[in-house]
């Protein structure tokens, strides 16, 4: 979170639930399958879990997941669990919690593990994304590495990207290579699992574990040709690349009385048009640095 704070969006500038379910509805028409609500946190729309039970009726929909940072999310595990929910992305960056603050801007590391908490109590599967930040968090990797010897859990690493609020350069001296390394130190046993298809980690076990790691090659970009995703933000534009500015505003065009027709045909032309990695994204968004200030602007 950035030291200054963020400009929030005022409400009419954001689609409804009445929108999102359209789209959701005619994404999964056109083939869509698994929809994730993504964090932040989530649940600080007031009207998300009506829409979550909306959603979970849809269809041909046969998974939705959620990305949250845990603040709000744990009086609804058994709701979640209810509307069959099964995978839960939980963003932890740390496990001490001056750090947790410094990163986050708020002294709330205990709610993020009462979350952790209340989906496994659930038996929701939990994913913990941790972004690797030099000189904020590196020595928290052997910590949280740690969390999967007792808990089935998936620890995943990412490589930072370049949306951290411009707080500080991003650095590569801890790319996904480094991060292996760094964890192989200590624990030898690590061994590669298979990927399943359209994966954006490579992932290990480590034997003895309940849990497994996972290793995101975010900024290296090196999962770009596999990648089959897509993101609309809060405001509805669509953007087929995480570093894509936006290239379609779908919540206008409903709002300009676009037919589901018109809406399938827009889509379409915008999924042709994916560049073909997130370098090519990037250079071809001229507003990529001023849009995309902080990942907490744009969804984990």
């Amino acid at each position: 979170m950035p030291a200054q704070g963020l400009d929030w969006l005022a409400k009419p500038e954001l689609m409804s639930t009445q929108e999102m379910l359209r789209l959701c509805a005619l994404l999964v028409k056109m083939g869509i399958d698994k929809i994730r609500i993504t964090g932040g946190e989530p649940f600080v729309r007031k009207d998300l879990l009506p829409f979550l039970w909306d959603l979970s009726r849809l269809s041909g929909l046969s998974e939705i997941t959620l990305t949250t940072n845990g603040l709000l999310t744990a009086p609804y595990a058994a709701d979640l669990k209810k509307m069959g929910i099964r995978s839960v992305n939980l963003s932890l960056d740390t496990l001490d919690r001056q750090r947790f603050q410094m990163i986050t801007r708020r002294d709330a590391l205990n709610d993020v593990l009462n979350s952790l908490d209340a989906f496994m109590s659930q038996d929701i599967q939990v994913k913990i994304n941790t972004v690797v930040m030099e000189g904020k968090n590196t020595q928290d990797i052997i910590p949280l590495v740690e969390l999967s010897e007792h808990l089935p859990v998936s620890v995943r690493f990412i490589e930072e990207m370049p949306f951290n609020g411009g707080t500080h350069d991003v650095s590569l001296n801890w790319n996904f290579s480094r991060i292996l390394e760094h964890i192989k130190a200590y624990f030898p046993a690590l061994q590669k699992k298979r990927d399943p298809q359209h994966s954006t980690a490579l992932n290990y076990k480590i034997q003895g574990h309940k849990g497994d790691i996972g290793i995101i090659a975010a900024y290296t970009r090196s999962f770009c040709g596999s990648c089959n995703r897509l993101r609309v933000t809060p405001s509805g534009l669509l953007s087929t690349c995480l570093y894509e500015a936006g290239s379609l505003n779908l919540k206008e065009l409903m709002r300009a009385g676009a037919t589901d027709a018109l809406l399938e045909a827009q889509l379409h032309a915008a999924i042709l048009k994916k560049p073909l990695d997130g370098w090519e994204a990037a250079a071809g968004s001229l507003n990529y640095q001023s849009e995309h200030q902080s990942m907490a602007t744009i969804g984990g």
